[in-house]
């Protein structure tokens, strides 16, 4: 049975402005423009016959699918494995702080440069390791799911890795953005961003 994925990234939040590093931070929230962000996901959405919405529970992803799913008229549940990647050490640190303290670190952790898929901050998660969680959660949704189409509230990195774990180079993925994942006999295809 073919299964549509829409994974959206969380509309912009008060750390994405204040320019801090989220990852599994819980106290950064959408703006207003965040909010709108949210919104025009739901009406990208409405169409695709989304039957659930599985948000990490993250306040940011949380609001972002609540959001989604109070407007298109769908349950919302949520997953910790849609969670972002965790930063350790550098949670919550100001890029230009992070450049200082991690130098070279930080900037291989930044790459999209698949070598450095392993990089991580003390006490936290590699890229890999996000692939990993992501897709062992997409393939049980996939394969166990009474669910065809399912949309996912996540994040930027967990976004991110998605697409590289199946080979789609990207840059950062702008706020609010949608990529549209298919899974059809236990072959994913990526089917580009929702617009």
């Amino acid at each position: 049975m073919v299964k549509n994925f829409y994974i959206f990234r969380h509309g912009q939040s008060s750390y994405n402005v204040e320019g801090k590093i989220q990852g599994h931070t819980n106290n950064s929230v959408l703006t207003n423009q965040g909010i709108d962000q949210a919104h025009n996901a739901a009406n990208l959405l409405k169409n695709k016959n989304i039957e659930v919405i599985v948000s990490s529970p993250l306040r940011r992803a949380k609001q972002t699918g609540s959001i989604v799913a109070k407007s298109i008229q769908v349950p919302l549940r949520f997953d910790d494995r849609f969670t972002e990647v965790n930063v350790g050490i550098a949670e919550g640190m100001h890029y230009t702080k992070a450049m200082e303290t991690f130098g070279e670190l930080y900037t291989q952790w930044r790459s999209a440069d698949p070598q450095y898929a392993d990089i991580h901050f003390e006490q936290g998660e590699s890229k890999r390791q996000v692939q990993q969680r992501i897709f062992k959660a997409l393939n049980e949704y996939a394969r166990k799911s009474k669910y065809s189409n399912i949309a996912v509230s996540g994040h930027g990195i967990t976004l991110s890795q998605a697409l590289m774990a199946l080979n789609v180079e990207t840059d950062d993925i702008p706020n609010g953005s949608i990529v549209h994942l298919q899974y059809d006999n236990e072959q994913w295809k990526y089917l580009g961003f929702v617009e």
